[in-house]
């Protein structure tokens, strides 16, 4: 075995057998706040970021602003009553991939997985430039670091993830 096959499987783990691929759901307590965050996350920054749009089109602008807020917890409203319904429909899990495939076809299927992964990088984007914003509001010395400082907390989430996947899979494959 090579340095990095090794590097890599002590990271992610032993290659998943294809009939084992179908039992990975995560246990209920963990899947609501893992499933439940990406939402939440998406619309957590919708509100300050339209009144930074309106501010910059001038003071009239932000009159719009509570129409906005409440179109934002409309949608979110939406995604939450959608969620349900999959939930129940796809007791034994069905991603965005498997609703849209099963019921629309492969096109609609391919397209869902592939903004599930845009907004996914888009969520990971948005919280670690918010999170480094608010360090380097407090420590102005490290605004210089600011990239750098985005790099670690992406390596970190990607390092946590990856631990966390792996200790999922050696419980649930441990004999």
């Amino acid at each position: 075995m090579t340095t990095w096959t090794t590097l890599k499987r002590r990271v992610i783990g032993r290659p998943l057998a294809t009939e084992d691929e179908d039992s990975q759901l995560l246990p209920k307590r963990l899947a609501l706040p893992v499933f439940a965050s990406d939402p939440l996350s998406s619309v957590a920054y919708a509100s300050e970021e339209a009144m930074l749009v309106l501010a910059l089109a001038g003071a009239g602008a932000l009159r719009f602003l509570t129409p906005v807020s409440f179109a934002v917890g409309a949608l979110l409203a939406v995604v939450v009553i959608s969620y349900r319904q999959t939930i129940r429909a796809y007791p034994d899990g069905g991603g965005a991939f498997i609703v849209a495939h099963e019921n629309l076809g492969v096109g609609p299927g391919v397209t869902a997985a592939a903004a599930l992964l845009t907004d996914y990088v888009l969520t990971v984007s948005v919280s670690v430039a918010a999170g480094v914003a608010a360090i380097t509001s407090a420590v102005p010395a490290l605004l210089q670091w600011r990239v750098e400082l985005a790099l670690v907390a992406v390596a970190l989430l990607l390092l946590a993830g990856l631990a966390y996947w792996r200790s999922v899979r050696l419980e649930r494959w441990a004999v």
